[in-house]
């Protein structure tokens, strides 16, 4: 449920309203931590979070549009708060990707938070999408606090973020690429947290444990 009205406290977690179809399941995950949590698409609500969340399903190109009309985009590239991006969320936080959905042969301008892009994901001939369990290597990025190498998470996806500087941790696939990238107070995980059991637990509680004004 939107909301568009109520007003933060000091510890709230505002996941974006984009009219994605996970957004239910991500705020249930948070509620489980017995997180303060809505939902909310209002510049204010967002603006006075502790922290926000950029869920996302589907193509770059339609959430890219759901965001300019919902009047998103620049709210987003002014936050100052920790602001962590869910699988497609996080591909939008990057420059540019190459998942058009057959609508233009040109790659569609993202957020430009990160600076890297997001392409094919090449599976050496293993089937895509990449769905299900696989282990990833973590950084010390304060996101993968207590989580250890090989730990395992749940993914859903045929495109992905190379391997940079901005990488926090990293998965295999027929290829090495990012499980997680970051910049800043911007960061994201391709694989799906909320999906993830106790590890996907982990580490939404790790992000809850920044950015707490209280």
């Amino acid at each position: 449920m939107t909301n568009t009205t109520t007003k933060t406290s000091q510890n709230t977690t505002v996941i974006l309203d984009t009219g994605c179809a996970n957004l239910s399941s991500v705020r249930f995950s948070f509620e489980r931590l017995q997180a303060d949590v809505i939902v909310s698409a209002d510049h204010d609500v967002i603006k006075s979070a502790a922290r926000v969340v950029l869920p996302g399903v589907g193509t770059a190109g339609a959430a890219m549009d759901a965001l300019v009309s919902r009047d998103l985009v620049t709210i987003i590239k002014s936050l100052t708060q920790p602001v962590l991006g869910v699988c497609l969320g996080m591909q939008l936080m990057t420059d540019e990707s190459n998942e058009h959905g057959g609508r233009s042969d040109n790659d569609i301008e993202c957020l430009g938070l990160i600076p890297t892009q997001i392409n094919d994901l090449n599976s050496q001939g293993l089937p895509l999408p990449h769905m299900g369990w696989n282990q990833i290597t973590v950084s010390d990025h304060p996101l993968f606090a207590d989580i250890e190498d090989g730990s395992y998470v749940y993914f859903v996806h045929s495109f992905k973020a190379p391997i940079s500087e901005y990488t926090i941790a990293t998965s295999q696939y027929g290829e090495q690429f990012s499980a997680a990238i970051g910049k800043d107070n911007f960061f994201g995980v391709q694989f799906h947290p909320e999906k993830s059991a106790a590890i996907g637990s982990k580490i939404l509680q790790n992000f809850l444990n920044m950015g707490n004004q209280a």
